[in-house]
């Protein structure tokens, strides 16, 4: 079933079930998510269709992305409710916040196009999985945004970079390709170049970047969060896109060395994609189930992995609905996401005390303003992602916050 084959991680980058033992939140988080209510603010916007926040730390500052007039995305940073600051581009037209990249110190990580050209013409992820939205021939870069200046993350030898998500210790976590010519790779992508995971650290001002490598006999690995103990997570196999599939039929743990271990998704074959943990090492993401046909379709569900426990849990959907991704889980347990494929189309989620609810029966404004996701929520319950605003006919980031 070939609905959304690439809308991974936008996040644009999952049924049997494994019925596994959850941990719930501490009673005091479970109360206040069964029985409050929240304010919601819309957030300014730089003009364009179409905006989303993509991360929000336990201060309330919200980084995301906004479309200008001139069809551009820029990754921005909102302090407050009341303003939006372009964080700028690395020298070409867009740039993008495209995972929870922020930090409690209101360091910035994510991707942005450079002016100088690829002369392999690669795809790669920045554009071949719609974060940014035009398609040229130049070389994408991660970026740090911090103190008002955006730095370049470099590669690991090759050309294209990519940054994710960045902890309170200044590590940041993304990929970066090699120098080396993969033949895993899948051509009629033009992904030439293999890429590992990438670990980057801001020391005494100089950017210094290791690897952190693939599972044995996988060639390639990618990294999408970091928490402050200094364990990352994402995925390991075949060089393929650059863009999950089967360059995640494995989602992967590194330790704060190094060393990398599988952990457990929901038994497909291709798609795991792990997008946040937390600080006691819980996991909530997306995967296929066991059962899709033809095996790298795009056919998710968003799941929990509670740390030391044998399976994932599947999250399954919000009723009518196909699919379903997670994208942030806080230090309570409470996971946010989206669900899709169904007649209403997409609508966020919060999954909390075992059960899936729709952010609509919680937000509603009864306006006809649909929350579309939830793509980050903070350890307060802060809740951003993107709404459809029914005034305007414009989609626009939100911020939903408990009231006591």
């Amino acid at each position: 079933m070939r609905i959304i084959k690439y809308a991974l991680l936008a996040a644009a980058l999952s049924a049997c079930s494994r019925e596994a033992q959850v941990t719930q939140p501490s009673e005091s988080r479970s109360q206040l998510g069964a029985n409050t209510t929240y304010q919601v603010v819309k957030y300014p916007t730089l003009g364009g269709s179409l905006s989303r926040g993509m991360a929000i730390n336990n201060h309330g500052v919200a980084a995301g992305w906004s479309m200008q007039a001139d069809g551009t995305r820029r990754a921005v940073l909102w302090q407050n409710s009341n303003s939006i600051m372009p964080l700028g581009t690395l020298g070409g037209p867009s740039s993008t916040v495209p995972w929870p990249g922020l930090n409690e110190q209101g360091m910035v990580v994510g991707i942005s196009h450079t002016g100088l050209v690829d002369p392999l013409d690669e795809d790669w992820a920045c554009e071949f999985a719609g974060f940014l939205t035009e398609v040229t021939n130049l070389i994408c870069r991660g970026f740090v945004w911090q103190n008002n200046v955006m730095r370049e993350l470099p590669p690991l030898g090759g050309y294209h970079s990519f940054a994710a998500g960045v902890n309170n210790q200044g590590q940041i976590v993304g990929w970066a390709e090699t120098p080396v010519h993969d033949p895993t790779c899948d051509p009629t992508t033009k992904q030439v170049l293999q890429f590992r995971a990438a670990l980057y650290e801001l020391k005494k001002g100089a950017i210094s970047v290791r690897q952190l490598r693939p599972l044995p006999g996988d060639s390639t690995s990618a990294a999408t969060a970091i928490n402050e103990a200094g364990q990352a997570v994402g995925i390991s196999g075949p060089c393929d896109q650059a863009v999950g599939r089967y360059s995640a039929i494995h989602s992967v743990m590194w330790d704060k060395s190094g060393r990398v271990r599988e952990i457990p998704h929901l038994g497909g074959v291709t798609w795991h994609t792990p997008m946040d943990i937390n600080q006691r090492g819980d996991v909530a993401g997306f995967s296929n189930p066991a059962g899709v046909v033809p095996e790298d379709d795009f056919e998710p569900h968003a799941y929990l992995w509670i740390y030391g426990t044998a399976a994932a849990v599947d999250l399954q959907t919000l009723p009518g609905d196909l699919f379903s991704q997670a994208f942030a889980i806080n230090q309570d347990g409470q996971v946010v996401g989206v669900s899709f494929g169904g007649a209403n189309g997409s609508h966020a989620f919060i999954y909390q005390n075992g059960q899936m609810t729709d952010l609509n029966n919680i937000l509603g404004t009864g306006n006809g303003d649909i929350f579309r996701s939830a793509q980050d929520i903070n350890d307060a319950g802060q809740i951003t992602g993107r709404v459809f605003d029914a005034a305007t006919g414009k989609t626009v980031p939100f911020v939903a916050t408990p009231l006591p």
